[in-house]
């Protein structure tokens, strides 16, 4: 929860003219504290909602930067919706904040993001956090896909799914309807989820930081995440160059990216962390927010701070 920590919002303008919804958590005006930049997953639907949830906590000693990737929430539907202009995005952000290293973190299609800039900027990295991700889009693509419409969890229209995982929805409602079918396949198992400790928070859990009565859909966007990049997104030969300290944390019970794609990353980086969340579905941040915290500051006490 956010209430009390000092929040500045801003629009800024990329290189390119686009306009991004930006948001910094504490007080900072020196810009004393190091950079914390944090990518929401789910392109065209998911927004700074869910970085921010997860990362407010270390607001204390960061600065947290989040913000509505382009093609997604309230920043500009300006493309392309490419990795090189994501990621020259955060390049702009990490400018415009002032720093020359920064902490970068990725969850879902944010950890796509994160992996493919750590490759092209690796030196810019005081360290990574990933969470629920994988380093090969076609795999990973598919296999969501395959427990999705095997879920005894679930009821969906299989075409639309196929349309959803692989780029080709019809337009905005298409997206809305994919979507809503498929909610519960994030969440742990209900038994398993009761046997989590109980956490203080009790405010709503969030998909990916989408909250359905508010989120605005863009299919073009993700059109493009699953039509186009993720065919051509497969890193697992290349994380041995990865250099930064590097946090990979995953659900036991994630049917999107399961256990072993976030155990394959941990194993091709060097000295990588791995902590699976015993009680968790694609959401550790929310489902076990306590250990999800603990686990965070343990690693940037040993590794970056």
């Amino acid at each position: 929860m956010t209430e009390n920590i000092v929040t500045t919002t801003s629009t800024v303008t990329m290189d390119d003219g686009a306009c991004l919804h930006v948001k910094v958590l504490g007080d900072d005006p020196k810009a004393t504290k190091p950079l914390l930049i944090a990518l929401h997953g789910a392109p065209g639907l998911s927004t700074l909602v869910d970085p921010e949830s997860s990362f407010a906590f270390l607001s204390g000693t960061f600065r947290v930067l989040v913000f509505d990737a382009r093609g997604s929430g309230a920043s500009d539907l300006t493309g392309p919706y490419t990795h090189e202009r994501w990621i020259n995005d955060i390049e702009n952000l990490r400018e415009w904040a002032g720093a020359e290293k920064f902490l970068l973190a990725g969850g879902s299609y944010g950890g796509f993001i994160a992996l493919d800039y750590a490759l092209l900027h690796g030196d810019r990295l005081l360290g990574i956090i990933l969470r629920d991700t994988w380093a090969n889009g076609a795999v990973g693509m598919m296999t969501a896909l395959a427990n999705i419409v095997t879920s005894d969890r679930l009821r969906v229209d299989v075409a639309r799914q196929i349309r959803v995982w692989s780029g080709i929805l019809y337009d905005d409602k298409d997206f809305e309807e994919g979507v809503m079918e498929i909610l519960p396949i994030y969440d742990p198992p209900e038994g398993v989820s009761k046997k989590a400790p109980m956490s203080n928070d009790t405010g709503p859990k969030t998909f990916e930081g989408f909250v359905p009565t508010v989120s605005k859909y863009h299919s073009a966007t993700q059109n493009a995440a699953f039509g186009v990049n993720m065919p051509r997104f497969d890193v697992r030969h290349r994380l041995k160059e990865i250099k930064a300290p590097t946090l990979v944390v995953v659900g036991r019970h994630d049917y999107i990216a399961p256990v072993h794609f976030s155990q394959e990353i941990a194993d091709g980086i060097p000295n990588a962390r791995l902590e699976i969340f015993e009680h968790s579905g694609h959401a550790p941040p929310a489902d076990e927010p306590e250990k999800f915290q603990d686990t965070v500051w343990s690693f940037l006490k040993a590794e970056v701070l």
